[in-house]
């Protein structure tokens, strides 16, 4: 069955940098109607002009409130075995990191990505009829190459593929092996030190590449007939944080950090334009390939994905121009239609391999814990004899 995208805003507070300015708020939020007004800035001739969307966020918005109307049902779809993708959208320094990310370790202002970790590892441990593996890898697109952020030579360029079971995938990535809360950390800590970061006069610590942390879900349900093969969903999860849209003229980037900023809005203008075109349906030609993000998002955007776009804002006039291109892109995004389905029993699924592995391994040690004892025994026995024949010569 086809559904939308889902398209929720989030407006920021007010910023040091802002606040400095005396930068007038020009957005109004009204979460009972999902809609968002934008104000025209002082001196300008452009009337208000109002947004609606399926979820908007105020100034005032706590990160628990934002993870509950936005990943917790994409999360409970994906153990069920949908893939979903989240992905932060918006002008550089308006929250998108502090919505995905957040701070991990603080219960009040951790993000959707601690978040979900939680929540899935709460499902996995409270389900008693269902088995699971789950397993997860973290990149980032930087200057239009893919880094591995979990290997070991994390600068290394990976190679996209395509295959007809699998679609769009990264060759060799790091797929790490997850069953608990701590390991989960452990392994987006590691990826985001690794991740490309620096500043710029808009964010001090201002992402320079775009990250996915994945996540596979597989889930192993028992079969309540007699003989008959225990079905397995495989479900995946992007977590995508986007770099932020950038103008030299605010940003006053120079050297890499303007050659990263050029690289940044080439790859966001090619997903406005994969957006722009699955929306007008005026040609049956959609531009995936224009960059590598398009083409690691070409299943969330006119796929087989359950996804949602989180749109950040800023609420200050000197933002005008930049936020109302945000909330144009994502009035645009929610007409996306795409068709989400299980995926039930996928061939590469690496549940059934995995515990067969680990049965085997089970065996080799019940066999040399066998082997062990039958050593000891033998041993013992000659100990025996040799004590006998000792007794008996004296």
């Amino acid at each position: 069955m086809a559904e939308t995208v889902k398209v929720m805003v989030r407006c920021r507070p007010m910023n040091k940098q802002e606040i400095a300015k005396n930068c007038q708020a020009i957005i109004d939020v009204d979460t009972k109607k999902n809609s968002i007004t934008i104000n025209s800035k002082e001196g300008g001739v452009d009337g208000a002009k109002t947004f609606t969307y399926d979820c908007v966020f105020s100034t005032n918005s706590i990160q628990q409130n934002v993870y509950e109307s936005t990943a917790f049902p994409l999360v409970e779809s994906v153990v069920e075995g949908y893939n979903g993708t989240i992905f932060a959208y918006g002008q550089t320094g308006c929250g998108k990191t502090h919505s995905m990310v957040g701070i991990p370790t603080d219960e009040v202002e951790k993000g959707i990505i601690p978040r979900t970790f939680s929540h899935l590892i709460n499902i996995v441990e409270s389900a008693n009829d269902r088995k699971f593996l789950i397993r997860c890898s973290y990149i980032e697109i930087y200057n239009e190459e893919i880094h591995d952020l979990l290997a070991k030579d994390c600068k290394a360029k990976l190679e996209l593929k395509e295959s007809p079971d699998k679609g769009v995938f990264i060759k060799d990535v790091t797929m790490n092996v997850v069953k608990s809360i701590a390991e989960m950390d452990k392994w987006m800590s590691i990826g985001t030190d690794n991740r490309s970061v620096g500043a710029t006069a808009m964010n001090k610590d201002s992402s320079r590449s775009h990250s996915l942390f994945t996540l596979y879900i597989e889930c192993q349900i028992k079969s309540e007939i007699e003989g008959q093969d225990d079905s397995i969903t495989a479900g995946k999860l992007n977590l995508v944080d986007l770099a932020g849209s950038e103008r030299q003229s605010k940003t006053q980037a120079t050297g890499d950090r303007l050659k990263e900023a050029t690289k940044i809005n080439l790859s966001l203008s090619a997903l406005g334009n994969v957006i722009s075109a699955l929306v007008d349906g005026k040609t049956q030609h959609i531009p995936y390939r224009d960059s590598k993000l398009t083409r690691l998002l070409q299943d969330s955007l006119g796929g087989n994905t359950k996804t949602i776009m989180i749109a950040a804002i800023s609420p200050a006039d000197y933002n005008y121009d930049e936020t109302l291109s945000t909330l144009r892109y994502a009035s645009r995004a929610k007409n996306i239609k795409n068709q989400p389905k299980v995926n039930q029993d996928p061939k590469d699924a690496m549940l059934k391999e995995y515990q067969e592995e680990i049965k085997k391994l089970k065996e080799i040690r019940v066999g040399r814990n066998k082997e062990n004892c039958q050593k000891i025994k033998i041993e013992i026995q000659i100990s025996n004899v040799g004590s006998k024949r000792s007794i008996k010569r004296k």
